[in-house]
């Protein structure tokens, strides 16, 4: 998507361009043989004026075209209910929706929506479920901390598979296992996630990988990853891993959680926060990227509602 952005981008440039040369090309046909109409030379460039004046057509064309493609800019922001907003931030990397379905300009400068709710105090499913997706990566990768492990988390952009590199304090430039993450909720991880692992494992050489979700696995992946050396950690297995750690590391990592805007998505091209917008046609919230119109990253709010 962010390809077809860019050349969409181009292409209007290019129209602009267009249209403001024939425009100024065309007010020059125009206007000389006005100028030099009592002179003897007058009658030859007359015949330049209906060059001039379909040139001026053409060129109003293009800018108009071009100011009717423009990327819109974002609306003002109504105020969300507190109860639907709670469920804002209970998904990781969900396909983003096209602008064209948004179907929403952008004039005026962004207004973020007021979120404001308790934070938990204690692990639970309750927190995986209202924590955005790089902050459950973030959990995970401290859990491998404190398993003794070296770690690099891939923040955002192209991950090519691995969401966090294990490495052995002895062997500290050779990872000993990647993880994949996969912040879902109500999707099942099926087995061609589990492959796509194994794929990614077999590419850097490595022979151990992990799987850690906040949904549930299929029967089929399970039994993948069984016979392929790869760990599954499902929210119940997160769950009793944290159990098992001090009450300080169980802190720790409920602080890494619920870290800043814990709820609001981060953008996985550009690895900032993103805001909520509403679609000017109607519709329901969704996040967009701050980045605008540099990045047309988009999201689904779930629970949102049409308006």
């Amino acid at each position: 998507m962010g390809r077809k952005s860019k050349r969409e981008g181009r292409v209007q440039e290019r129209r602009l361009e267009a249209g403001i040369k024939l425009l100024f090309l065309g007010g020059g046909f125009v206007l000389v043989p006005l100028f030099v109409s009592g002179s003897p030379i007058g009658k030859a460039f007359a015949s330049l004026i209906p060059i001039g004046l379909l040139m001026l057509a053409i060129g109003g064309g293009f800018l108009w075209w071009a100011r009717k493609e423009e990327p819109p800019a974002f609306p003002h922001v109504q105020s969300t209910p507190v109860d639907t907003m709670r469920q804002t931030a209970s998904w990781l990397r969900q396909e983003p929706m096209s602008l064209d379905q948004a179907a929403v300009r952008f004039r005026d400068p962004p207004r973020e929506t007021s979120l404001q709710r308790d934070a938990p105090s204690t692990w639970s499913r309750e927190v995986f479920r209202i924590i955005e997706w790089r902050r459950f990566e973030a959990v995970v990768e401290a859990l491998f901390q404190q398993a003794g492990f070296e770690t690099k988390a891939q923040a955002h952009g192209a991950d090519q598979g691995v969401d966090v590199w294990l490495y052995s304090k002895h062997q500290p430039g050779t990872p000993v296992s990647i993880v994949q993450c996969k912040h879902w909720q109500g999707k099942q991880v099926g087995v061609d996630k589990i492959r796509e692992l194994r794929g990614v494992m077999a590419a850097h050489n490595v022979r151990r990988g992990q799987f850690a979700t906040t949904s549930t696995f299929s029967a089929a992946a399970v039994e993948f990853a069984a016979r392929n050396s790869i760990n599954l950690l499902d929210v119940s297995g997160l769950l009793a891993l944290i159990g098992k750690r001090t009450l300080d590391e169980q802190a720790h990592l409920l602080a890494v959680a619920l870290a800043g805007e814990y709820w609001k998505p981060t953008c996985v091209n550009c690895g900032v926060k993103m805001a909520e917008r509403m679609p000017k046609k109607g519709g329901a919230l969704f996040w967009g990227c701050v980045n605008y119109p540099r990045c047309r990253t988009t999201m689904q709010v779930p629970g949102a509602r049409h308006r």
